[in-house]
């Protein structure tokens, strides 16, 4: 896949009203279980560009041993949209062999400098991508994605405010809850420690 990618984030007041929300609207549940990236860098230089390489896997709920799939994706800098949506280049690859996929960045000299580890719902409705993402301790978070009128359909399914959808990186969201939470949000299972992570909880 090549294209831009639009989007919009919030933060979930009540995932059981936003699921019912949802289901109202007709969206439909395509998939649920964990989404891992795992971000790679050389020398921080496409940090410095504000560009991201990256694997994301997917790993069914409740299945273990499941076929997991891979994406090996670049996303160029994020910049924002005439409508005031989050922008970026993206060029993605769907893989069946993600562990392949990582061998090959290391060999061309990438080490992988971050991750992130989510438990997902994913919705669609429409043109929309609605995903609900718990992180291992953090707010839990709603990104719509789609075409500028998709993303609007999508946001008014949610039953949360248009104006709590914002065009925000992560790390803007990371850094709002370690403003107001003692407890600093964690957003890859290594980072838990010995703690269980929130979805757990659900």
């Amino acid at each position: 896949m090549i294209g831009d990618e639009l989007e919009l984030k919030a933060i979930v007041p009540d995932v059981e009203g936003t699921r019912r929300s949802l289901r109202t609207a007709g969206a439909a549940l395509d998939w649920q279980g964990l989404m891992m990236d795992r971000r790679y860098d050389r020398g921080g230089a496409l940090a410095t560009r504000d560009e991201v390489l990256r694997t994301r896997t997917y790993e069914p709920v409740g299945t273990p041993g499941a076929f997991k799939r891979t994406e090996l994706t670049w996303k160029g800098p994020t910049g924002r949209s005439a409508e005031g949506y989050k922008q970026r280049r993206e060029i993605e690859l769907r893989l069946a062999d993600g562990g392949a996929a990582a061998e090959f960045l290391v060999a061309l000299g990438y080490e992988m400098a971050h991750a992130i580890d989510r438990r997902i719902e994913q919705y669609s409705l429409g043109g929309a991508m609605i995903r609900l993402e718990w992180y291992p301790r953090m707010d839990v978070l709603i990104e719509v994605e789609g075409t500028a009128e998709a993303i609007e359909q999508g946001i008014r399914a949610t039953g949360i405010a248009r104006q709590a959808f914002v065009p925000d990186a992560l790390v803007e969201f990371v850094a709002r809850y370690n403003a107001t939470h003692a407890d600093r949000a964690a957003i890859a299972l290594g980072e838990l420690g010995a703690g269980r992570p929130a979805w757990e909880f659900v």
